[in-house]
């Protein structure tokens, strides 16, 4: 059975830096592309940071220069490097791993439970 384990949230000062970790377990997950969610109270999800199975990466306008969204293919693990974040980053941020389940040879999507990061002012 496949799980996301979504780690590296917490409470931080505005200015500091958080590292985001999404790695899926299991042995019948490939992981080539994800997604990297927030939401924060009282607000629709939204779509932060997306790596693509070609490694080409977008962000949101609000995060730009400030994210940046990488994989380890042979950790089948996705981390998102947060710095000079602001308290407008609060948020719980969710990670959605896309790739192929290898004993089908199907494509595969997972959802992180996410993780909260605060960030104080």
């Amino acid at each position: 059975q496949v799980q996301l384990a979504e780690s590296g949230g917490g409470l931080v000062q505005a200015g500091g830096s958080l590292r985001l970790s999404c790695a899926a377990s299991g042995s019948t997950f490939s992981m080539n592309a994800a997604d990297w969610y927030r939401q924060a109270p009282g607000k629709q999800r939204e779509l932060v940071a997306v790596i693509r199975r070609d490694g080409t990466t977008t962000y949101v306008d609000s995060v730009k220069g400030r994210f940046t969204v990488s994989r380890d293919s042979a950790k089948n693990t996705i981390y998102l490097q947060m710095n000079s974040l602001k308290p407008e980053d609060t948020a719980v941020y969710y990670c959605n791993a896309k790739g192929v389940n290898t004993a089908t040879m199907r494509p595969a999507i997972y959802w992180g439970q996410g993780t909260q990061v605060t960030v104080s002012s």
